[in-house]
């Protein structure tokens, strides 16, 4: 079943989150994954929300998302992401009708 993966982040190191961002995609295309959206200008329709960039993935199901974020590849490339953004990173399920 397809997943999605949900990031909120708060930049707090830009050039570490680019040195991350610039090599997101050499490993990110292995795995399987789609990215959807990557905006640091999301239009907040309701509420509060104080994060610099929204990013949206999916996954054609939870064992491929785990096995891309359990990758020896992306966890050396994340130390970037994690020194260049504090984060909320949420995990869900595709809607199934009936299930």
């Amino acid at each position: 079943m397809t997943v999605y993966v949900i990031a909120q982040l708060k930049m707090t190191n830009r050039a570490a989150y680019d040195r991350y961002q610039a090599r997101f995609f050499d490993v990110f295309k292995k795995f399987s994954g789609r990215l959807l959206s990557a905006d640091e200008h999301p239009l907040v329709l309701e509420g509060e929300w104080d994060g610099d960039k929204l990013v949206l993935m999916s996954f054609p199901d939870e064992a491929a998302y785990r096995a891309w974020a359990g990758s020896p590849e992306y966890l050396e490339i994340s130390k970037d992401r994690k020194a260049g953004a504090q984060g909320t990173v949420l995990l869900a399920k595709r809607f199934a009708p009936g299930a």
